[in-house]
């Protein structure tokens, strides 16, 4: 998620963007991958070859988060979906960031007001949720936390239409957002319905597709997001006392390795 956020952003010919992670190998895979995302669409005719060569130049790489945050106007954090992980990037963001920086969280379902505090600034923290793959999806959820500022709000908007991508403000903190909030309750009937034995995975998709029209149904949607991250958030959600325990269905292929896409199988099983 990181490295499209960054991509998307220096498309947009508008910013330079430092690309960081501390983790060994990360940041070259996430330019070969960026590379081969620009290539194929100069390839099929959406991109010419020196737009893609601009926006990769605009992208820097850096293993140095101090540096890299203390020069940001902007942060966008996108690490693993862990609350602790989070957590310790915002205390670290307190400790280099620039006062005057917007500080924003990629989350798909931890509200910010669980992060800001760290930061020391929680009125200039807010979630910018943008959708996998980001190069392909309109979509931004922006959401205020209690304690953001009305300037913190305007530049997130702001900042998301500059890079060609839509905007929707959450104006109160809800768990899940929007999306989420639908994608589960949707996600969480299609999986009651497979373990109560009333249609197969696959006819459940299909039903869906060609009954409302989603381009995938709620399985292949849930293998291409990873089983893994789902189960974390609906357990997250539980604790939270938010909703349900995440069915049995989901917890066994998790327990099983059964991951999705990225493994190879999960509710299908993939080449």
């Amino acid at each position: 998620m990181g490295s499209q956020i960054a991509l998307q952003t220096a498309l947009s010919g508008r910013y330079h963007v430092t690309l960081v992670d501390t983790v060994s190998g990360q940041l070259n895979r996430a330019r070969a991958q960026n590379r081969k995302l620009v290539d194929r669409s100069v390839e099929k005719g959406r991109l010419t070859k020196e737009k893609a060569d601009l926006a990769l130049e605009r992208i820097e790489d850096s293993g140095d988060f101090a540096a890299s945050a203390a020069a940001a106007d902007l942060v966008i954090e996108a690490v693993i979906e862990n609350f602790d992980a989070k957590k310790s990037v915002f205390e670290d963001l307190g400790k280099h960031a620039s006062k005057d920086a917007v500080l924003a969280s990629n989350s798909s379902t931890i509200g910010i007001s669980r992060l800001a505090d760290f930061s020391g600034s929680p009125e200039r923290c807010c979630n910018m949720h943008f959708f996998h793959p980001v190069t392909v999806m309109q979509l931004c959820e922006v959401v205020r936390g209690p304690k953001t500022s009305d300037e913190t709000v305007e530049t997130a908007m702001e900042f998301v239409r500059s890079i060609d991508r839509t905007p929707v403000l959450l104006k109160k903190e809800i768990w899940g957002f929007i999306v989420n909030r639908v994608l589960f309750a949707a996600s969480e009937e299609a999986m009651r319905l497979l373990e109560g034995g009333y249609a197969s995975a696959e006819d459940i998709d299909v039903a869906v597709q060609k009954g409302l029209n989603w381009p995938m149904g709620p399985f292949h949607l849930l293998d291409f997001s990873g089983l893994d991250v789902f189960y974390g958030a609906m357990e997250d959600r539980h604790r939270l006392g938010e909703g349900p325990q995440a069915p049995d269905v989901l917890r066994k292929l998790v327990e099983q390795g059964r991951l999705g896409r990225k493994t190879g199988k999960g509710f299908f099983d993939y080449d």
